[in-house]
């Protein structure tokens, strides 16, 4: 089993790359982020990784971090996804954007993916949805206050995030907005009006 390669990068594009390490050229699969992480081409890098044995070939997945390679080892376990399947997740939705998409269960960023209906979005949330906690997102942070049943206890912030929701936007795409966005001073209508149009760019 291979934890780690270091080695300088030959070559690269957006699904692959080629790390050298003493004469020796290791082809191993990346998402687009990590690919993107690697420019420029030259230089030492370090890529986590996980190898996957078939009875016909053995492939390489790297990742810059090993908390992504964690997150990538959760997603395989989902019946359905395979190791390009989670390569697939994590090219086109951040570990943040993806974990916070299991935990709202929110199916229709999961959806935006490539290759990913209905039913495996709901399997993955289904199947993953246990294994995260909102300590593995930023979503903790900036939802601090958890509403009561005593509505005049409900923050803007919160108010704000169910009425973007209600106007049909994803949990993934309001919580984004409205972090760029926050100061703790505003209003709910302040803090919608500001969120729609950082949403409209």
């Amino acid at each position: 089993m291979i934890s780690y390669l270091k080695g300088i990068v030959v070559h690269i594009d957006e699904k692959e790359v080629i790390l050298e390490n003493s004469g020796i050229g290791y082809r191993i699969f990346v998402s687009e982020a990590t690919a993107a992480a690697l420019l420029p081409k030259g230089e030492q890098r370090q890529l986590f990784t996980y190898m996957n044995v078939k009875e016909d070939d053995i492939s390489l997945y790297g990742f810059c971090t090993h908390s992504e390679l964690q997150l990538f080892h959760k997603l395989i376990t989902v019946s359905g996804v395979g190791p390009k399947g989670g390569l697939n997740l994590l090219s086109h939705l951040s570990p943040n954007e993806l974990i916070t998409a299991i935990l709202t269960e929110d199916v229709k960023s999961l959806c935006k993916v490539p290759g990913v209906g209905k039913k495996m979005a709901q399997r993955l949330i289904l199947e993953l949805k246990d294994k995260f906690s909102l300590e593995d997102t930023d979503v903790a942070t900036f939802m601090d206050t958890t509403p009561s049943e005593d509505t005049s206890a409900i923050s803007p912030k919160f108010e704000a995030l169910e009425a973007l929701v209600a106007l049909g936007y994803s949990r993934s795409e309001a919580i984004k907005a409205l972090e760029k966005i926050y100061i703790d001073t505003m209003s709910t209508q302040q803090l919608l009006k500001a969120a729609l149009k950082q949403l409209a760019f």
